[in-house]
């Protein structure tokens, strides 16, 4: 099994010349102290804790994962003394507000951090993206009062945070949650219910968990309208900041699933055992039947980051692939003749390392973009500006997480190939990474949830104004390509140029399919998802390559670098830009072939 190292230089480009971050100190006033120098130092300090402290545990939490015991949930060895280290080092709260003992770094630097966390060891990464993403409701809807209570803790990692959504009668329709809040005289609520798939739900790493539940009031209206959301703490909270009673809310069984084994998955019961006598006390979080409203802010936090998982375990398996085809000796050069080569000689090896290699690249530089946009949503000045960039951030997440989960198990599955029989044994490790990778397409919202987002939540919301700008911006640099002196720029920008008229065809056949013909669009989704992914990912690598083309003229920096950035680049213009056309083309047919299944042909 390979080690993981992280891909500082490559972060360092994308963060520098595709996401922005170069500027961010100058234009945004927040983030003045995000210096190219204080990167460096983040950067290499959290690739050697990925790569000392993290990796190390990824098959020790594969082989052995959680147990459930009387006492509570048991991570495997090693997770709580990681995990210390780890909030010890600041790494939870890296992009926190510094009002509340966070970092306060612009996420177009802490998505790197992510990245390495998650490459280095996913089933760790998970409670801490949770964590970050309650932070960020809390912040968002909590009162003053639980603010003061609860957020230095989750910042620090000192506890950490839960979203509860399901149920096992709901899966992802939550209008049919039924959990229930009763309201007490003292201004809390009683909390009634269960709840499935909570990741991180309980552990034995910190001694206090702050679970953000959704429920209804006695008085709520039916469906997605009537959900409120509380917080409820596995212990109560004294006066003085120190801890209570215990709560009424248990695990009472973990998931045994095929990946991810060491982040413990919960089914959580509240209420159930009657220890403080009916109900599990929890806190109102903003208005009461808004609760969907502001789960959203944890779930595009979460959306984002599990794209992120999605890029990273595409790195991991690639190094590994890398690493194996270059020791492992089997058959003829097909070129020279050489006989017992390496089977990176072999053109069908080296055709799948370059798959996997450009799309991580390719989705690693959409993920970073995104977060980019994220900081000057929070941070930029002017109002106008904020609200332009979160329109193209939120027309993005539906992209980068749907389209970045669906490369990861693409990606981790070629490196299984590429170790042959040797990855479908698990000594090797390979197998891991595409068994970790398979529920990133499932949780936080399924590839079909993520493109019916994209289409009817951002895509018609402004008729189409968000992206239409988006398109202007593509067009652009394919016409720059297409114009340069480079004839590796110039192939790149034609491809670009007529994947972007596909994609443009496309959605003005959504547009006028909406109005008349909603089983077309919803049969079209998730084709039209791909499609807009491969674009995007076009795009990105053609922005790379225009940067990289620059570096090597002006003679900056490592000339082998830039010039396999380019190199990659035109791999990803002419192996996956085609199949924008054929995307389209589906796209286009809409429900003309799946209205004519019968039930019965199934």
């Amino acid at each position: 099994m390979s080690d993981y190292r992280a891909p500082i230089a490559e972060m360092r480009f994308v963060m520098d010349e595709l996401a922005g971050f170069r500027d961010v100190a100058v234009q945004l006033p927040e983030f003045a102290e995000a210096t190219p120098d204080m990167a460096d130092a983040i950067l290499e300090e959290a690739g050697k804790f990925a790569a000392e402290v993290l990796a190390p545990l990824n098959r020790v939490g594969d082989q052995q994962g959680c147990r459930l015991t009387p006492a509570g949930v048991v991570t495997p060895p090693g997770w709580k003394e990681a995990y210390k280290a780890f909030c010890d080092a600041g790494w939870n709260g890296i992009a926190c507000p510094p009002d509340h003992a966070g970092h306060g770094q612009p996420d177009s630097l802490a998505v790197a951090v992510k990245e390495m966390v998650c490459s280095a060891n996913l089933s760790f990464s998970l409670g801490p993206l949770l964590t970050t993403g309650a932070v960020e409701a809390l912040l968002t809807c909590a009162s003053d009062e639980l603010k003061a209570i609860y957020l230095e803790k989750m910042v620090t990692g000192q506890w950490t945070g839960t979203m509860n959504l399901t149920e096992p009668q709901a899966g992802s329709d939550l209008a049919l949650i039924r959990s229930r809040a009763e309201p007490q005289a003292d201004g809390s609520y009683r909390i009634f219910g269960q709840k499935i798939f909570i990741t991180y739900g309980d552990h034995d790493m910190t001694d206090n968990i702050v679970h953000l539940v959704l429920a209804r009031l006695p008085d709520a209206p039916a469906g997605v309208k009537g959900i409120s959301m509380f917080l409820v703490p596995k212990f109560l909270v004294n006066a003085d900041g120190s801890l209570g009673a215990r709560n009424d809310a248990y695990c009472v069984s973990i998931e045994h699933k095929l990946g991810i084994h060491a982040s413990p998955t919960c089914v959580m019961a509240y209420g159930d055992s009657g220890n403080l006598g009916g109900g599990a006390v929890g806190y109102l979080l903003g208005q009461p039947n808004r609760g969907l409203e502001y789960m959203f802010i944890m779930m595009n936090e979460a959306r984002l980051g599990v794209g992120l998982q999605g890029v990273a375990l595409g790195e991991r398996a690639y190094q590994q692939a890398l690493a194996y085809a270059r020791e492992r000796k089997q058959g003829r050069d097909a070129i020279t003749g050489e006989a017992l080569v390496t089977i990176d000689k072999h053109p069908d090896i080296r055709r799948m390392l370059m798959l996997m290699k450009c799309r991580v690249e390719a989705c690693r530089a959409m993920t970073y973009y995104t977060y980019g946009l994220m900081d000057r949503v929070h941070a930029h000045p002017d109002a106008d500006e904020r609200k332009r960039h979160l329109l193209l951030a939120e027309f993005m997440i539906p992209i980068v997480k749907g389209g970045s989960t669906e490369m990861g198990i693409d990606v981790t599955s070629l490196g299984l190939q590429i170790h042959g029989g040797m990855g479908f044994i698990e000594e090797t490790g390979a197998a891991q990474h595409w068994r970790d990778s398979r529920i990133t397409t499932i949780y936080e919202g399924t590839t079909g949830i993520q493109a019916n987002d994209l289409i009817f939540r951002k895509l018609m919301r402004d008729g189409g104004e968000t992206a239409r700008g988006f398109f202007g911006e593509i067009g652009a640099t394919a016409k720059a390509l297409a114009a340069a002196e480079r004839s590796e720029l110039k192939a790149i920008g034609q491809r670009l140029g007529s994947a972007l008229e596909a994609w443009i065809k496309a959605t003005e056949w959504l547009g006028a399919a909406a109005r008349s013909d909603l089983a077309g669009v919803l049969a079209a989704a998730v084709p039209y998802l791909h499609l807009a992914v491969t674009v995007c990912g076009g795009w990105m690598m053609g922005r790379a390559a225009f940067a990289a083309a620059a570096k090597l003229a002006a003679g900056e920096g490592d000339a082998r670098f830039y010039a396999s950035k380019i190199a990659t680049a035109r791999f990803y213009a002419d192996q996956l830009l085609p199949q924008a056309a054929a995307y389209g083309e589906t796209v286009q047919a809409g429900n003309a072939a799946l209205g004519a299944v019968s039930d019965d042909l199934f």
